[in-house]
């Protein structure tokens, strides 16, 4: 484990709100979406094996989590709702994913824009 490594000392979703709240050992707290949380997945399914290899999520606006189970002292596995449940979410990457929301949002969100693709589900007709 890396030495700077924040362990998360509370883990708690909200359902309803699709809000995963995450408090860690240096006193920061913070808020991730479902949404978020999934397009953000450390999966290789999500990231692929290199840059060049991403798959970007689309219509992830209404996915929530199923449930949480935790790995060893290291991470967590998360259980979405739309069957994706691959990435192990280490608590290095939740700190980096949570820090960084911001930035990494837009990111997102300029990737969407690009592709002409939307956040929200696409109706099944």
């Amino acid at each position: 484990m890396v030495d700077n490594t924040f362990i998360p000392v509370e883990i708690n979703l909200h359902k309803q709100s699709r809000i995963l709240e995450i408090a860690f050992d240096n006193g920061e707290r913070f808020e991730l979406t479902c949404e978020y949380l999934r397009v953000y997945s450390p999966s290789a399914e999500v990231r692929g094996h290199s840059p060049d290899q991403e798959v970007l999520q689309v219509g992830k606006a209404d996915v929530n989590i199923d449930r949480i189970e935790q790995i060893g002292t290291y991470a967590i596995q998360l259980f979405f709702d739309d069957n994706h449940d691959s990435g192990l979410y280490s608590w290095d990457w939740l700190y980096n994913i949570a820090k960084n929301k911001d930035q990494f949002w837009q990111i997102y969100l300029d990737k969407l824009e690009k592709a002409g693709k939307k956040r929200a589900p696409t109706p099944i007709d």
